[in-house]
């Protein structure tokens, strides 16, 4: 009920019948704290697609039907306050997100095997005459890296790009009392149809490869 003596289902006031963000932000756990029950369709698949923007637009009116204010300030100051917790979990949460991907970027380029493989490949004539003087990384690693105490194993999909030209980078390597060593460094510059094969330990099929030339180290 809106006004402690008044009847159940009074018309919210038109200067309060606005976007609800904490019912937006926080949902389920606003429609708890706000005697709003529907809001648990928030736990059925699809449906609670489009009730996070169901809440955000009917959150004002069903709060106020379904709870006893002292007066309109009251509800407003209410609210405010589940639009601000609601905002702090958003925002840490999408905070974390970015930090454990920032993380997980950060390790997979700055690593034993990433480092090897760009060594090996800066300062092979081949790969210089391609993308020129210097070739560094550039974007996001990707692939996978497992380590256990002092040995492990990595598959990686560099970006790398020089002066002349842009490619992509595939290495594997293991780990073995604590040293890496690639089996497998091939470098694909974006801007010409050669292979380079580098590292072929394991005489691994690679397109373009034969052309290119292999060398094992």
């Amino acid at each position: 009920m809106p006004l402690a003596n008044q009847p159940a289902n009074t018309p919210i006031p038109a200067n309060l019948d606005r976007w609800n963000w904490g019912a937006f932000f926080l949902n389920w756990i606003w429609g708890l704290g706000n005697s709003t029950y529907i809001a648990l369709l928030m736990f059925v698949p699809l449906v609670n697609v489009v009730m996070i923007f169901v809440l955000g637009a009917k959150g004002s009116e069903w709060a106020w039907k379904n709870r006893i204010w002292a007066d309109e300030d009251h509800f407003v100051r209410t609210q405010k306050k589940w639009a601000r917790v609601g905002a702090f979990v958003f925002i840490g949460f999408f905070a974390l997100i970015g930090g454990s991907i920032y993380s997980i970027t950060a390790l997979m380029k700055n690593n034993g095997a990433t480092d090897l493989a760009m060594a090996t490949l800066q300062n092979d004539p081949r790969v210089l005459a391609a993308f020129g003087d210097p070739v560094k990384i550039n974007g996001f690693v990707w692939g996978n890296i497992s380590t256990q105490n002092r040995s492990g194993s990595a598959i990686l999909s560099i970006p790398i790009s020089g002066p002349k030209c842009d490619g992509a980078v595939d290495a594997r390597a293991t780990k073995t009392a604590g040293q890496w060593a690639l089996s497998l460094l091939v470098v694909q510059p974006f801007c010409g149809d050669r292979t380079i094969v580098l590292i072929n330990k394991n005489n691994i099929p690679i397109p373009q490869g034969p052309d290119a030339g292999q060398r094992d180290i």
